[in-house]
């Protein structure tokens, strides 16, 4: 089964950016539509931004414009970079793979975003 560490979250200020990093192990990553979800204190989960076996890409209206997802399969590894951040982005973010019917999530990682 699929397993997955994110990494590069923190503190930053409004307009500041972060990139945020998804490491895969135990499954073939190539196969996977690799995506980012965040949670916000007392709100649902959502979409942040989505990206096929393909390359092809969907974000969130929220963020578009703003965040950029890529992955690199050599390395196994989903990356979501993060710009112009707000306040409104702060959450903690989850990286997603999935297969047809499969399905696996990262620990998270939290980005708050305040000056």
């Amino acid at each position: 089964q699929v397993q997955l560490v994110e990494s590069g979250g923190g503190l930053v200020q409004p307009g500041g950016s972060l990139r945020l990093s998804c490491a895969a192990s135990g499954s073939i990553f190539s196969t996977y539509v690799m995506g980012w979800y965040r949670q916000a204190p007392g709100k649902q989960r959502e979409l942040v931004a989505v990206i096929t076996i393909g390359g092809s890409t969907n974000y969130a209206n929220s963020v578009k414009g703003r965040f950029t997802i890529s992955r690199d399969n050599a390395k196994n590894t989903v990356y979501l970079q993060m710009n112009s951040l707000k306040p409104e982005d702060t959450a903690v973010y989850y990286c997603n793979a999935g297969s047809g019917r499969l399905s696996a999530w990262g620990q998270g990682t939290q980005v708050t975003v305040s000056s």
